[in-house]
């Protein structure tokens, strides 16, 4: 559905529809969901018809177990590419040498002899 050429009031109708729908897929008055979520039934027309307050249509939607289709009506932004750098910070450009133990009684000597081998 396109939405850009849609008035502000069709796109809130149009909300309020699908609230509608999920409502009379989980088989639920009005009036039972308008007094779950704590207002009139009035209010909850109105709430279809594409007035009420967005907390409503949040409680609605919490009541009908769809509060995850939030995410898909407005996603959170990624980070942009420059804040994902910074988010990263510094990253190993070389691997360091391991640093073996020194022998005591061995005037730096660095040399390590490996046990089991006689070459």
């Amino acid at each position: 559905m396109k939405f850009t050429n849609m008035s502000n009031m069709a796109i809130a109708a149009e909300l309020g529809n699908r609230l509608e729908h999920l409502r009379l897929q989980q088989n639920l008055t009005q009036q039972a969901l308008a007094a779950e979520i704590g207002i009139t039934p009035k209010s909850y027309r109105q709430l279809v018809a594409g007035g009420g307050k967005l907390e409503n249509m949040i409680a609605a939607l919490r009541a009908l177990n769809a509060l995850e289709q939030l995410d898909n009506f407005l996603p959170e932004p990624p980070p942009s590419p420059l804040a994902q750098l910074r988010l990263q910070g510094k990253q190993r450009q070389r691997a360091r040498s391991r640093q073996y133990p020194k022998e005591s009684g061995t005037n730096n000597d660095h040399r390590i002899e490996e046990q089991g081998l006689d070459w």
